[in-house]
């Protein structure tokens, strides 16, 4: 009778896998990590347990900022203001014995800028 040939698996380095959560790692600045270790004491928590409590903390929290899209109508909002308070400071300062195409041209060249500065301005070129 032929023996059986008995396979044995290679041992794996490092610490067995418990079947738990996966490691995550991450680097933090020592200060950081002083002030994690601070609040793990005063809950009575180790300091993995610390981080994990912390970051659900963070993810419950609602931020104060809005959406993007609102990011952007506040923006414009914030454009279109700036528009109507330089027309009607250029409106106070024009001069009134000018006719009513001449200020009209006279305000847009002023809030178009100088030729020279148009193709700098970051507004006209569609940048934030």
């Amino acid at each position: 009778m032929a023996k059986s040939i008995k396979v044995h698996p290679k041992k794996r380095r490092g610490r067995p896998a418990t079947g738990k959560d996966p490691l995550v790692s991450a680097r933090l600045p020592q200060a950081l990590i002083d002030q994690v270790e601070d609040w793990a004491t005063t809950n009575e928590a180790s300091r993995s347990e610390a981080i994990r409590r912390l970051v659900e903390l963070g993810l419950t929290v609602k931020t104060k900022s809005p959406p993007k899209s609102e990011d952007h109508s506040k923006i414009e909002d914030q454009k279109q203001r700036a528009r109507e308070m330089a027309g009607s400071a250029i409106d106070k300062m024009a001069d009134a014995s000018a006719s009513p195409d001449d200020r009209a041209s006279r305000k847009r060249r002023l809030i178009k800028g100088p030729e020279e500065f148009r193709n700098v301005r970051r507004d006209l070129n569609g940048e934030p």
